[in-house]
């Protein structure tokens, strides 16, 4: 199986070919239009600021690339975000596979501290990315969220409930990091990768 990580101007990319190395995977990391196309499984994971991913993805026409994508695809966390309509983090449009728009953590109690950073619960699982696991805790980083939506298949609190996991067609995201969530995480990669 080829996996294609899409390599584009955002951090933490490496956390994700570790882990999928620890799974027995060489994942491809390419910004490369044909090479996304073939590969089996696309993961489009990031850490950083929205607008500037987005003017990456299209000054080298990646935004495309990405919504062009027919087999299994996987955000995570600002990969999740970019994947939506529109982010208030730079009030930037992005690729509106999910209609959903990204918002900012606004807390109402002294200690919600933004960014949300540590593992939280996940819950009203719909999906066979979570088979096997149940009530799992995982990693979150972020200081923008996606609201619940018609496309949640997992929520997690904080400040409110919201989208910890998001599916529509080929495409699936989560706002955390199961790169960085032990062996829930490794779970969950194992079952994209069956999709």
């Amino acid at each position: 199986m080829q996996v294609a990580i899409v390599k584009y101007n955002a951090g933490n990319i490496y956390s994700v070919v570790n882990a999928l190395r620890r799974l027995g995977v060489e994942p491809l990391l390419t910004d490369d239009a044909a090479e996304l196309r073939q590969a089996d499984r696309v993961l489009f994971p990031g850490q950083g600021e929205a607008r500037g991913a987005m003017t990456y993805l299209r000054e080298r026409g990646l935004d495309q690339v990405i919504c062009s994508l027919t087999q299994p695809v996987l955000g995570i966390c600002v990969g999740q975000q970019l994947l939506c309509r529109h982010s208030e983090e730079g009030d930037v449009d992005c690729l509106g596979i999910f209609d959903a728009e990204v918002k900012r953590f606004r807390p109402t109690l002294h200690e919600e501290k933004v960014p949300c950073m540590g593992w939280n619960a996940l819950y009203d699982l719909k999906s066979q990315l979570f088979a096997s696991l149940e009530a799992p805790y995982v990693y979150f980083v972020h200081s923008y969220y996606v609201p619940l939506c018609e496309e949640t298949i997992a929520t997690a609190d904080y400040v409110l409930p919201y989208s910890a996991a998001l599916h529509k067609d080929n495409f699936y995201a989560t706002q955390f990091h199961p790169e960085k969530s032990g062996s829930v995480g490794e779970q969950i990669l194992k079952n994209f990768l069956a999709l």
